[in-house]
């Protein structure tokens, strides 16, 4: 039997074999200008930027960036989201050759010291509204520069000015921001004052240079800065396009409502729809009445996303009453398995494509996707992409597996990160002769389609967002009240997963459930905190000690009635 079945089941217009072109991943907005000079490049809540301003705006950091003292191979961290400023600033970092770090707007302080010292990022651009959280971890970090920026600074007047009212009257006020002499400056006033015109030209060594820090806690559970190279970028944007062949240049509006900051949003909706000349329209968050509005407005024909966006839409009373969604072509599911009922539902609603597939950080992300216009099957996360070499191995032993056997899932492929910053050990635990295991426990049918039946680690995925138990159990040991504690993923119907804690406090002392959840809403980013608490006098554990999730799993189905 053919070692890689997937080819005989790949659309004609799909070749297995991917070239990778050796230019930086700043080619495609490049090139974008030169087609499609005055077409749209972002639209946000109306506002809309071309090509050719959205180059000019990205010149205007890098200089802006490079005035300021940054150089090549410089980290800067941008937290933030969906917004106009964060497609700027990411190519204008890239544009100077620096490395872009991707840092989630709901890190806590904690979080947030660990992730800019671990990436040595001495730059930060953040939201008006987060700049609190860093002005209070500036004595325990090594930033040198802060440059903010506001949401109204990229609306249409006059959202403008009306956006500042609507916040004063929920009782937002806006932030003070300190002036230069502590190195914290203001974007808007920054760009303005900088050049448009092309930085020195440098050469980019595609293959070995850093675009981005995308932090995961990656197959082992601590917080790792996966190293992706342009080539690692630009191999899976090409990808895309082969796998979204029907994608028209220079016709395809494209809508980010997934983070940029992850990985899949980056990759799937920024980088494709530079490479594509689409337009990019920006949420900055997820809200179904604002998705749906929006995709009723702007008409998009391609619609990345996460199960829990296409449960919301299938679900809301109004979507096939008020909202016209019929210019969907094509979505890719990710993040979480994407039940039968969700893509049937959702593929009457729109007339488009929806489809699962699966990626990881290391992978930059996207690995596998069943064929969107052909045959895809239900429960599976489809074919590995053009390029992409997947197997199936045995976790103790290495030996490779023959069909239909579940063992790790292994992938090699030009998207394969360099690896984890700063962390050579690490990377030769997962990176071996090129494959990277995945953790991830799998098989493949005779066709080459591949599913991912459970994980190897004890990884918790709530609303594509991955959650590791040992980070949170280490928050609730801090508890004063709390002896032991450990948390597990149970299903939720709308975000896949949740996170659920079991808690055993010491002799003669109380914490209520409304008690330790403030308090872990104080340690983590919201995402992260758990949905459901149940005490107990003590946790099952193995002869040696240790805690037994699948104990804990099995009883939760049970008290359930799963």
């Amino acid at each position: 039997m053919d070692q890689r079945p997937w080819f005989a089941n790949y659309p004609k217009e799909v070749q297995p074999k991917q070239d990778v072109p050796p230019v930086p991943l700043t080619h495609y907005l490049k090139e974008a200008v030169k087609l499609y000079p005055s077409h749209t490049a972002v639209s946000f809540f109306g506002g809309k930027m071309s090509y050719r301003e959205l180059l000019q705006e990205a010149y205007r950091f890098a200089n802006a960036l490079s005035h300021l003292g940054v150089g090549r191979g410089d980290r800067v961290a941008l937290m933030l989201p969906n917004l106009p400023q964060y497609v700027i600033c990411y190519y204008g970092t890239l544009l100077l050759g620096a490395v872009v770090v991707q840092t989630n707007p709901l890190y806590v302080e904690r979080e947030l010291v660990y992730h800019l010292n671990d990436s040595g990022a001495d730059t930060i651009v953040c939201l008006d509204l987060l700049f609190p959280r860093i002005r209070s971890i500036r004595d325990k970090v090594k930033l040198k520069r802060v440059i903010v920026t506001a949401i109204p600074d990229y609306l249409p007047f006059p959202k403008n000015i009306l956006y500042p009212i609507a916040q004063k009257r929920k009782g937002v006020n806006p932030v003070e921001i300190n002036d230069q002499k502590e190195q914290i400056f203001r974007l808007k006033p920054l760009l303005r004052q900088s050049s448009a015109e092309p930085i020195p030209a440098f050469q980019v060594n595609v293959l070995e240079d850093v675009a981005v820090l995308q932090y995961t806690g990656g197959t082992t559970g601590t917080a790792k800065g996966v190293m992706l190279t342009h080539y690692n970028l630009v191999a899976n944007v090409e990808q895309a396009k082969q796998w979204m062949y029907r994608a028209a240049l220079g016709k395809e509006t494209v809508l980010a409502a997934v983070p940029m900051f992850h990985v899949y949003g980056m990759t799937v909706c920024l980088n494709f729809a530079m490479a594509v000349g689409g337009k990019l329209v920006l949420l900055p968050r997820f809200e179904i009445d604002t998705l749906l509005k929006t995709i009723h407005a702007e008409k998009p024909t391609i619609f990345p996303g996460a199960p829990t966006m296409y449960i919301a839409i299938n679900h809301h009373p109004q979507t096939a009453k008020k909202f016209d969604i019929s210019s969907i072509q094509c979505c890719i599911s990710g993040s979480a398995p994407l039940p039968l009922e969700v893509q049937q539902r959702f593929q009457s609603l729109s007339g488009g494509r929806l489809v699962e597939g699966y990626g990881l950080s290391e992978c930059s992300p996207v690995t596998h996707a069943n064929p969107i216009w052909e045959r895809s099957k239900i429960g599976s996360i489809g074919l590995p992409w053009p390029g992409t070499d997947c197997r199936i191995a045995d976790p103790d032993t290495g030996a490779i597996l023959p069909v239909g056997e579940v063992g790790e899932m292994e992938i090699k492929g030009p998207q394969v990160m360099k690896g984890y910053w700063n962390r050579p050990e690490e990377t030769a635990e997962v990176l071996r002769d090129g494959w990277l295991r995945t953790g991830d426990m799998g098989y493949m049918d005779e066709d080459g389609y591949f599913y991912i039946v459970d994980r190897k680690k004890d990884l918790i995925i709530a609303g594509g967002y991955k959650i590791f138990p040992r980070e949170l159990e280490e928050v609730l040991f801090d508890h004063p009240s709390v002896l032991e504690a450990t948390v597990i993923g149970v299903p939720d119907d709308y975000r896949g997963e949740t996170v659920k804690a079991y808690v055993v406090l010491k002799p003669e002392l109380t914490v209520t459930e409304e008690e330790l959840n403030t308090y872990c809403r104080s340690k983590l980013a919201a995402y992260k905190v758990p949905r459901y608490y149940e005490f107990r006098e003590e946790l099952p554990k193995s002869m040696v000690g240790k805690v037994l999730r699948r104990v804990l799993q099995e009883q939760h189905r049970q008290g359930s009635g799963e």
